[in-house]
């Protein structure tokens, strides 16, 4: 896609594609690496259980990075010996284009942690926030409760889900509509979002109905 529009050089997109290398054996992928992204889905057992193997398989000094959007750093950090190396690095779709990572400092991540987590997001030509470790952080509060004001307004019958996004798109300059962006995110996704954040916050979050019934 960037080749074809230019952005990208055919030679620079076969280099790129040439550094990649695919694997099943967790152990061999990680047991030399410097910095490890996790980016399994969001259920918080799942990514506890793959960062118990990650500290059995990393180096001491290995920084080991949880792409959550919204799950307790903290909670995913105490799955290991190594608490201090911890911390959310969260990246956004489509994530060559996307400039921001969303950095989340657990409650026991070190300065150091995040210091080479912002140097490494620098490098690849990444902005940074940091953040703390708060239910949703930053980005997934603001725009889960856009989002799902947008589904309520759709339920009441306000407008029609083409002109709720029409609106959004070309009054508010934003790129995409928030029904578009929750078809794209998935419905299940934003219904266990929702459900999270209004364990974590109160009934500002609570999912409308027709979000339940579609789901």
């Amino acid at each position: 896609r960037f080749v074809k529009a230019g952005k990208l050089s055919e030679q620079a997109a076969q280099q790129t594609l040439q550094r990649i290398r695919a694997g099943t054996d967790l152990q061999e992928a990680v047991e030399e690496a410097d910095v490890v992204i996790e980016a399994v889905p969001e259920d918080l057992s799942l990514k506890k259980d793959v960062f118990q193997k990650l500290d059995r398989y990393t180096k001491r000094e290995a920084i080991l990075a949880t792409n959550t959007s919204e799950l307790s750093v903290t909670a995913i950090a105490s799955a290991t010996t190594k608490p201090d190396k911890v911390i959310g690095m969260h990246w956004f779709n489509p994530a060559p284009v996307m400039k921001l990572i969303e950095i989340v400092k657990g409650e026991t991540t070190s300065e150091e942690t995040v210091a080479a987590v912002q140097k490494l997001s620098q490098e690849i030509g990444k902005e940074t926030v940091v953040v703390k470790d708060r239910q949703g952080f930053v980005t997934t509060r603001a725009i889960a409760a856009h989002m799902i004001e947008c589904i309520r307004m759709y339920e009441e019958g306000v407008a029609s889900a083409e002109d709720i996004d029409k609106a959004v798109r070309l009054g508010l300059n934003y790129p995409m509509g928030p029904l578009e962006l929750a078809d794209m995110v998935g419905l299940d996704t934003m219904l266990f979002v929702s459900e999270n954040l209004t364990e974590a916050y109160g009934d500002r979050f609570r999912a409308p109905q027709i979000l339940r019934k579609l789901v």
